[in-house]
Formats: structure tokens, C-alpha cells, sequence
């Protein structure tokens, strides 16, 4: 960055969600990240970081429907409005807004308020989805109730969310690129396979590893002018390295393949937001996946190998 350049400015906004998840815990997430060093971590890189605090919500009413088993559903429709309308303003205010949370269901805020800036700039948006499950259960199909299962096919426009804010703009699910997947339940392998999802598993990644799925999606994204949103979920990481996840599964992605992204994502520049989300510190050992989950953050901000503190955890 030369003199006459000014820093490039994020916008950090907490999401204390855990109404989505089972297992109590991720509303302590966002002061996890901070007290992890995230803010600083991005300073340190030349970016401007204004960090908004957490968002909140009133006392709510219950919200009836005819799945029993939904949990939290009032919960869940108030945060996907608010987390909209902040994510809206964060994408129109600065370079790139960062969303902390939080249970995976705030995704169904932030990409769909992000959706609503791309389509104002007359931009398609494309999505990373990293994560173990691809989270395209809808209301009438979850089982569990948990409705951190269900942000991809609210902000994709399937049928079964009337209750909840209308969406500005859908994500056209031909702009999404999901990573890391090997949990998937047979609502959503068939909904996968109606929609046309572009889903890479950890079997593909075995077989033929990052570096390709990811280029070619990088590539589609560039030449379409498009903004990307990436959405990161602590299970995505093998829970040998990331423990504080309240969705343990087995065989996610190494610390390795995870920095590659990151720093494939940083050297593309065209990352435009990110969730960061599923960090449940009360799980967590000694703050190992909070410190991961910020570094490679910040790898995606443009820290190098070089530049990285050897961390130990012994």
C-alpha cells in the first residue's frame, strides 16, 4: 500500500446466535474471536477494522408451525432480519464486512442481505460454502428442528419459508461451490441433485485435492464480475485440530488444506465478505480453534507462512 492509498476497511459485526444449534454455546462465539485477536490480526495486515460489537434481539413471542419438531423458530426469523439489514449496510460501507457467530443458521441474514447489495450494484453473487453439511433442509423437511440446517435453501428461495422475511434477491444455486461436505441427509442429497449444487466432498478432495475445484470456481466467479461471500463453519476442519464444534465429524479438512484455501482466497482478491461461524468455545481446548479459526482469517487477509507465529498447544 503506497502513501496515497488508504487502507482497504472491515467492518466486523457479532452474531451471539446459538438458537440453531443443539448444543448451547456458540452465543459465546464473537467474544471468542475477539478475545483471540481477530481485530488486531487484520490491523496488523493494513486493514482499517471497525468492529460494530454484537447485534441483539428483544424478547419475542413463540412462532407456531406444522413441524413440531422446529426449535426456536421465532428466534430464527428475528435474527435472519436483523443480520440482513446489517449485513445489507456493512457490504454498501466497507470493503469487506466480516460476520462472527455463532450458529450457521445467521447465514440465512448475512447472505441473504449481502444477496440484496449485489443485486443493487447489478453483481452476481457467488458462495464458498465450507462446511461439513450442506444445510438445505427446509422447514417442512429438518427432522432434528435445528435450524442451523436450513440457511442455504432459505436464501436460495425454496418453497416453505413464508414465515420469515421475504428475500430482496435469491443466490442463483448455480453460483455456489460447496467444500468439505460428508454429512448429508437424504432430504438434502435430493434437493442437492434437483438444484444442480456444485459440491465437492471430502472424498473429491482426497481423490483430486484443492487446487482445482477451487480454481475453477475462483475462475467462474472472476469472469462473471462477480462478489463472493464465503461462509466458513468450524466443522469444515477436522476436529482433531478444530474440537469446538457442537457437529463433530470426522475426516474434515487439515490444517494444511485449510491455509491453501485461505491463501488461494486471499490471492484471488475476490472475496467481498465472510462469515465465520459454529466456534463454541465451551467445547473448545484452551482456545485452539478460536486461535486457528483467526489465523486463517487472517491468512485469507493476506498473512503469509512467513509472517505466522508458531503456535503451541501443550
Amino acid at each position: 500500500m503506497t502513501a496515497a492509498q488508504s487502507p482497504r476497511r472491515c467492518h466486523i459485526i457479532g452474531a451471539p446466535v446459538q438458537s440453531g444449534a443443539a448444543q448451547p454455546g456458540c452465543l459465546m462465539g464473537p467474544a471468542a474471536f475477539r478475545t483471540a485477536g481477530l481485530p488486531d490480526a487484520l490491523r496488523e495486515l493494513g486493514w482499517e477494522v471497525t468492529d460494530q460489537e454484537d447485534l441483539a434481539l428483544p424478547a419475542l413471542p413463540p412462532v407456531t408451525h406444522a413441524n413440531p419438531a422446529l426449535k426456536n423458530l421465532a428466534q430464527m426469523i428475528a435474527w435472519t432480519e436483523a443480520l440482513s439489514k446489517a449485513a445489507h449496510e456493512a457490504a454498501k460501507n466497507c470493503d469487506r464486512p466480516i460476520f462472527i457467530g455463532g450458529d450457521h443458521s445467521m447465514a440465512a441474514g448475512t447472505v441473504s442481505g449481502i444477496a440484496r447489495h449485489a443485486a443493487e450494484v447489478d453483481r452476481p453473487l457467488f458462495i464458498l460454502w465450507l462446511d461439513a453439511h450442506p444445510d438445505l433442509h427446509t422447514l417442512n423437511s429438518t427432522t432434528s428442528g435445528n435450524l442451523h440446517g436450513t440457511p442455504v435453501a432459505y436464501f436460495t428461495g425454496q418453497p416453505g419459508f413464508e414465515q420469515f422475511p421475504a428475500l430482496k434477491a435469491a443466490v442463483d444455486p448455480n453460483n455456489i461451490c460447496m467444500m468439505g461436505i460428508r454429512s448429508v441427509d437424504p432430504a438434502e442429497r435430493q434437493r442437492i441433485a434437483d438444484l444442480g449444487l456444485t459440491v465437492h466432498d471430502m472424498r473429491a478432495i482426497d481423490e483430486h485435492g484443492i487446487v482445482r475445484p477451487l480454481t475453477a470456481f475462483l475462475n467462474k466467479v472472476r469472469a462473471a464480475g462477480g462478489l463472493l461471500h464465503v461462509s466458513l463453519d468450524v466443522d469444515f476442519l477436522d476436529p482433531s485440530i478444530a474440537p469446538a464444534v457442537g457437529t463433530t465429524v470426522p475426516g474434515g479438512a487439515t490444517f494444511r488444506e485449510a491455509h491453501l484455501i485461505m491463501e488461494m482466497l486471499h490471492d484471488s482478491d475476490l472475496v467481498t465478505s465472510l462469515d465465520l461461524v459454529e466456534l463454541n468455545p465451551f467445547l473448545d481446548e484452551r482456545g485452539r480453534t478460536a486461535k486457528l479459526m483467526t489465523d486463517l482469517t487472517a491468512s485469507l487477509f493476506g498473512r503469509s507462512v512467513l509472517d505466522r507465529m508458531t503456535r503451541s498447544y501443550a
